[in-house]
């Protein structure tokens, strides 16, 4: 495996979420821990009793930009006793799944550091483990990418598995989404009515889901406009050519189109499945864990959650591989069928 190209995809995956976080951030997740903080507002969905993870991630640390105008739909500035209108926009925010990233990723990163450092010939420990890991990954992706197009993509495809699955783990760890700032009670480690948590699962926030999947889809342009160039994308979707202007084949050719934009649409809610998909599963399987401790009480949650802790490992594994298998059966399906069709 080539190791700078493994850093660069972990480096790639920690700092995409930052720009999709400013929609996320801004407004309600920002003022809501602000108030936690400072007033002891409960942000984290307690309604009723009921306790749940919160739909969005909550900046731990965040800047305003004052004085930005308003505007009203028609594109107007809004007028307020003759002046022009302004409020506070969210500049700059560090969230509790951003902190999570950067733990996974800098854990991720000593551990290759480590097992690479001195390499040996006959290997062992870290270093027989983490080759066994990358050598088992290669072999699985070759079956489905063929060897040299695997090799190219490798950086990317093992990444994003290893990335993936350890995340999952880590959110799994007893305090990720439990430990934090809690209403009614300024102190720390406290449990009850969690207004502001420290940790947040990474893939439990739809902004890094959305940047993993956006980032796969922008390589599979890459690759495959590399692979069949831009007239083999073209024609791999629409299929257009060598239908002559028969009354039959004017026919297929209408027939072909309409797949062909049938098979657009479909390219393009791939990245949308995908995101949402890992952000659903990681999203309920928290929220369960914590509703079903919840329900068992101070004295026996540790108990009942016990059998959805161990499914939700499973699960985790599941939803990692489910994303690498995906996206290299997406890529395999445009970039392999230009090699088959030379061996033909």
């Amino acid at each position: 495996m080539n190791f700078r190209r493994f850093l660069l995809a972990i480096t790639l995956i920690v700092a995409l979420p930052m720009p999709a976080l400013f929609a996320a951030a801004d407004g309600n997740a920002a003022s809501s821990t602000e108030t936690a903080a400072k007033h002891g507002d409960d942000a984290h969905g307690h309604e009723g009793g009921h306790h749940g993870l919160p739909k969005n991630a909550v900046p731990l640390f965040f800047e305003y930009k004052v004085d930005v105008q308003v505007f009203d739909d028609a594109g107007e500035p809004v007028m307020k006793d003759g002046k022009p209108e302004t409020k506070e926009k969210l500049l700059f925010a560090i969230t509790n799944s951003m902190v999570v990233t950067w733990i996974v990723a800098l854990g991720l990163i000593l551990v290759a550091q480590i097992a690479t450092k001195k390499p040996k010939l006959v290997p062992s420990g870290l270093q027989n483990f983490v080759e066994w890991i990358v050598e088992s990954l290669i072999g699985f992706f070759e079956g489905i990418l063929g060897a040299k197009l695997a090799r190219e993509t490798f950086w990317f495809f093992g990444t994003i598995f290893i990335f993936i699955l350890f995340s999952n783990w880590f959110g799994l760890i007893p305090g990720v989404g439990t430990v934090g700032w809690a209403h009614g009670n300024p102190g720390f480690f406290h449990s009850e009515h969690l207004s502001a948590p420290l940790f947040r699962g990474v893939n439990a926030d739809l902004n890094m889901t959305a940047a993993m999947a956006l980032f796969f889809f922008a390589l599979w342009i890459f690759w495959s406009l590399k692979a069949i160039g831009p007239g083999g994308f073209f024609l791999h979707i629409f299929n257009v050519k060598g239908h002559g202007f028969t009354v039959m084949g004017i026919f297929l050719l209408l027939i072909y189109i309409f797949v062909g934009v049938v098979e657009v649409v479909s390219i393009s809610v791939r990245p949308v499945a995908l995101m949402f998909r890992l952000y659903g599963n990681v999203f309920a399987g928290e929220n369960i864990l914590e509703t079903v401790m919840a329900l068992g009480g101070p004295y026996f949650g540790w108990l009942a959650v016990l059998p959805f802790y161990f499914l939700e490992l499973l699960v985790g594994f599941v939803q990692a591989l489910v994303f690498a298998l995906l996206t290299a059966v997406f890529t395999s399906l445009m970039c392999s069928h230009h090699d088959e069709d030379h061996a033909h």
